[in-house]
């Protein structure tokens, strides 16, 4: 493509679709270079996103995909953006398919990988019975026999959240628990067990987990696990264009998505920790704005 488009989006998903959104309504020519493998598509549905709370993660992607067809300076590419050169005003994009575009301005809103976690029986209940967040699946667990699988702070903290949807639960460290005295104290005054045990593995039968089977023999009945997960950044190209990141994988951002790199923004999981659909469609839709509001300074301090 010789063409040189306002914005290239790097991530078709809630952030990148709702920025395509409103740049394609300020009338930018917007391409969208989008792989297909959303972390979300493990999932049965979406959850907390108003109007479109249980919606399947692909049937939201179809909706906004057609949606965006009304603006038709917003142009879609089912390909993997792998190297990307040039500097603020003409970027170039090359992918794995072979091609290359370029856009004055980058956005990147690729969100973040699963990477494996090395639990016997895990990757069978992910997204059916097992989940990592509980604003997003705490409600279909509800009042049901739980496991948290995770240590430390995040223990502590999950341990606390989880009580707003049910008061029976456990937590498997798989592991030292890494939590300190104040911290068991505290756990069991309010009656939630830790063990250390490492997980041997899990049982389930069609996704639905039956127990946590523990190395030391003792066995875990619950019927839902929340875990933490492990992460990686979707996209390893923003910290070779210099974009300054943060220790868990996020490109660091303004209000608006802007990185400190010029003409480069990111959006939605991509910058932020909060990895919730809707949160990650707001911070899109603020990036959008940022980056119209830049390209029309700068057409505006031309014809100056």
């Amino acid at each position: 493509m010789k063409q040189l488009m306002d914005v290239g989006i790097i991530g078709g998903g809630p952030a990148g679709l709702n920025a395509a959104l409103v740049l394609g309504r300020a009338r930018k020519n917007v391409l969208v270079i989008d792989e297909g493998r959303p972390r979300n598509r493990v999932t049965r549905h979406t959850h907390g996103f108003l109007t479109r709370d249980g919606i399947t993660p692909g049937e939201f992607r179809r909706i906004a995909r057609e949606q965006i067809q009304a603006y038709p300076s917003v142009q879609f590419a089912d390909e993997t953006a792998v190297t990307i050169t040039g500097a603020d005003g003409d970027f170039q994009i090359t992918t794995a398919q072979g091609s290359t575009y370029r856009a004055k301005k980058l956005l990147f809103a690729g969100g973040m990988k699963d990477l494996p976690v090395d639990i016997e029986g895990l990757a069978e209940v992910y997204g059916t019975s097992a989940f990592v967040c509980p604003y997003c699946d705490g409600w279909e667990l509800r009042d049901q026999s739980l496991v948290v699988i995770t240590k430390g702070a995040k223990a502590m903290h999950m341990a606390k959240l989880l009580a707003g949807w049910t008061s029976d639960y456990v937590i498997c460290t798989n592991g030292p628990d890494e939590l300190t005295d104040e911290q068991r104290a505290e756990l069991k005054q309010h009656h939630v067990s830790v063990f250390d045990s490492p997980i041997l593995r899990i049982e389930s039968d069609k996704g639905m987990v039956q127990q946590v089977i523990l190395e030391d023999g003792r066995i875990v009945p619950c019927t839902g696990i929340f875990f933490a997960p492990k992460l990686a950044a979707g996209s390893d190209i923003p910290p070779t264009l210099g974009c300054h990141m943060t220790e868990a994988g996020a490109i660091v951002v303004d209000a608006f998505g802007k990185t400190n790199v010029p003409g480069i923004y990111g959006a939605g999981d991509a910058s932020s920790e909060m990895y919730q659909a809707i949160a990650a469609a707001s911070l899109g839709a603020l990036a959008g704005a940022g980056i119209n509001n830049e390209l029309l300074i700068e057409a505006w301090d031309r014809q100056g």
